[in-house]
């Protein structure tokens, strides 16, 4: 097995949620692909026609402040942004090994393509889990059903006034 050149955790920490899509923003692939952002974006525009909204977005500046504000990057990280960044799904980072050529982008493209499938597996593990969670909780709720009648019944009796005795 050949050792990968990009680790799995550096790509996972490039995949942002935005537009309820799981993206790479074009300037951290073009770290990962070792090409200039300005590069990369070229080659798309290039190409536009391989690259539908479903497969690669530009982000509107309300969403890319918004993007930036869940992870309080310094200004510098904004430095040389004269453009939208463009945000690239799966399919369009699939694309993306079609228009650039080189031996590098090629490999790490393989190990994006793992590290999304790997993220895919993940999610359906946690919906797993997430069920049987609220299959387990809607269980307990039927069971606790008797209890909680029994304790409503005895605090709405102490709540009755009670006759006093004596004086």
């Amino acid at each position: 097995m050949s050792k990968d050149i990009v680790s799995t955790e550096l790509i996972s920490s490039k995949i942002y949620f935005i537009r309820g899509a799981k993206v790479m923003l074009d300037r951290d692939l073009a770290v990962l692909y070792d090409v200039q952002t300005k590069a990369l974006k070229q080659a798309v525009r290039r190409n536009i026609q391989r690259f539908p909204e479903d497969f690669m977005f530009e982000l509107s500046k309300k969403e890319f402040a918004d993007w930036r504000s869940q992870f309080v990057t310094s200004n510098s990280d904004k430095m040389g942004l004269r453009y939208s960044p463009m945000a690239f799904t799966e399919q369009g980072v699939a694309m993306l090994s079609s228009v650039l050529r080189s031996d590098r982008a090629i490999q790490v493209n393989i190990q994006i393509m793992r590290t999304f499938t790997k993220l895919r597996h993940m999610i359906a593990g946690h919906e797993e889990l997430k069920k049987a969670v609220d299959e387990l909780r809607e269980q307990t709720d039927k069971r606790f059903e008797v209890v909680f009648s029994v304790l409503d019944k005895l605090l709405a009796d102490n709540e009755k006034p009670r006759k006093k005795i004596g004086f």
